[in-house]
């Protein structure tokens, strides 16, 4: 009897210390989206999501000590998708607004922009700002901070929500649209891609929606939330997060 407890506490024993280093590398599951590049996009090679999101929560998760699983999903499910369990965190072109404040928790920011003013090329006209649109159809990608500020500006004959922004850019690149307003960075990417020649950026328009981007985190998931911003005041200190906004195109900006 004694031989057999013996054996058992070595199991228990062995068991214990076992899980101690699966807890220590725990899985969360990041939600992104596949089509914000270079922020998220889906990579048909690999059939991952990939872009400047997914390297770094990659390179946070690195330092903080978890593992991630990223979880494609349209842009407008990120939120209702973390408060209701199915991901931990999410890491996608998502600025940190006050009404997104009352339902999920952000890092500090990390990267700032604003809305981009897309038309068709045969439009050439210098718009500095949205009254230059007044009555005009507009369009913006659903469940985005520039949708609600069209909305509510009252401007518009209509604003038209669109799930991707690569349906907006191919609606005014066909000439179906009189103007689309997304993220400037995607936007230029998309259009170096030389996917859409019928469409322009216009440069001499100032964005009226400016944004930080943070990683969220459910409400109250403070352990988390701290890990994780240490992890990105670090990286910003070594210039990692310079290195990767610089992978993909982009310039380090002050937030």
């Amino acid at each position: 009897m004694a031989l057999k407890r013996l054996v058992q506490a070595a199991i228990a024993a062995f068991v214990l210390a076992a899980a101690v280093p699966a807890s220590a590398q725990q899985v969360l599951k990041v939600g992104s989206t596949p089509t914000g590049v270079p922020f998220t996009f889906l990579d048909t090679k690999t059939n991952s999501i990939q872009g400047i999101m997914v390297d770094l929560i990659t390179e946070i998760s690195k330092d903080a000590g978890f593992k991630v699983q990223i979880e494609p999903m349209q842009f407008s499910t990120l939120i209702a998708s973390l408060t209701s369990n199915k991901i931990d965190i999410i890491s996608a072109a998502m600025f940190v607004t006050p009404a997104r404040k009352e339902v999920i928790d952000f890092s500090e920011p990390f990267y700032s922009y604003g809305e981009g003013l897309l038309v068709p090329k045969s439009d050439s006209k210098s718009y500095t700002k949205q009254d230059d649109l007044k009555g005009e159809v507009v369009g913006a990608q659903v469940g985005t901070a520039f949708v609600d500020a069209l909305k509510k500006s009252g401007l518009f004959s209509e604003v038209k929500a669109y799930d991707t922004i690569p349906d907006i850019l191919r609606d005014v690149n066909a000439g179906r649209l009189k103007a689309g307003f997304a993220d400037y960075p995607i936007l230029a990417y998309n259009l170096k891609q030389g996917g859409f020649p019928e469409a322009r950026i216009v440069e001499s328009y100032k964005p009226a929606t400016i944004g930080s981007v943070g990683i969220g985190v459910r409400k109250g998931d403070t352990e988390l939330l701290a890990k994780i911003n240490a992890s990105l005041a670090k990286l910003k200190a070594k210039g990692t997060v310079e290195k990767i906004l610089d992978k993909w195109g982009l310039k380090a900006q002050g937030t």
